[in-house]
């Protein structure tokens, strides 16, 4: 019998029932469909029960979420247009993120994920991108909002089918949702930019671990949503293969000490 690698997910929203209902599945339904056991992480457990779930878990998956990250942690003050953030989700991802870079586990984050990782990784965030020309805050019920450019020497290029994303000679162009009114602005520590909307230039994905040993730390994040593209993008079920190949792949990493 084949154990399947678990993959620590948070609940999305501390006060949003609805919301929980309805997103939580698809992400653990794409991440079992492509071969992995997806562990609810409840944001309101004590630290330790925290820590025994995520010392169970090899991989974590950051999700979406309608909060946003609070602009303090990036020296910013909050604009208008910026949602209250969610406290316990952010310090549930903060003890995952933590957690994951001391031992490598490989990280997916998506959407509120990727810019909860990004300003953990010191990075700073766009607070509203109404005034850009492509409506980033399309939502559920559009497939297809706009394109991003890809480069094709990244993590990110070689899992995106070129059927699904021609090259127009320098980046491959791959159709995408999309349900953000805000992105990454200056990359984290380590973070590459490895995609950009093509309209406007908005930060659509990052890439980059931590140096290791054998192959590099799996760490990658994306702007869009490829649970919600599962059935009809090839790209965005070998984003979720890719990355379950990763965290069954992980061991524990090797901690060395010295004795004077």
């Amino acid at each position: 019998m084949t154990i399947r690698p678990r993959i620590a997910i948070p609940i999305p929203t501390s006060n949003d029932l609805e919301y929980n209902q309805q997103s939580w599945p698809q992400y653990a339904c794409a991440v079992e469909r492509a071969g992995g056991e997806a562990v609810e992480l409840a944001l309101d457990l004590t630290p330790s029960e925290i820590a025994n779930l995520i010392n169970s878990c090899q991989g974590v998956l950051l999700p979406g979420s309608p909060a946003d990250v609070n602009p303090q942690k990036y020296g910013q003050q909050a604009d208008e247009s910026t949602a209250p953030p969610d406290l316990a989700r952010e310090n549930v991802d903060e003890l995952l993120i933590q957690d994951a870079h001391n031992l490598y586990k490989p990280i997916l984050g998506i959407c509120f994920g990727t810019q909860m990782l990004n300003v953990w990784r010191g990075g700073t965030l766009v607070q509203d991108l109404t005034i850009m020309p492509v409506n980033h805050k399309a939502g559920r019920g559009v497939a297809v909002a706009h394109s991003t450019s890809i480069s094709p020497d990244s993590l990110l290029g070689h899992l995106v089918s070129s059927e699904e994303a021609p090259s127009d000679d320098t980046f491959l162009r791959l159709p995408i949702n999309s349900s953000h009114h805000q992105a990454i602005g200056i990359p984290g520590d380590g973070l590459r930019i490895s995609a950009r909307c093509v309209q406007d230039g908005v930060i659509e994905a990052v890439e980059g671990g931590q140096a290791t040993e054998g192959a590099e730390h799996f760490v990658l994040g994306v702007q869009w949503h490829p649970e919600r593209s599962y059935d009809i993008s090839i790209t965005s079920r070998a984003i979720f293969a890719r990355f379950v190949a990763e965290v069954a792949a992980w061991v524990p990493r090797v901690i060395r000490t010295s004795v004077a």
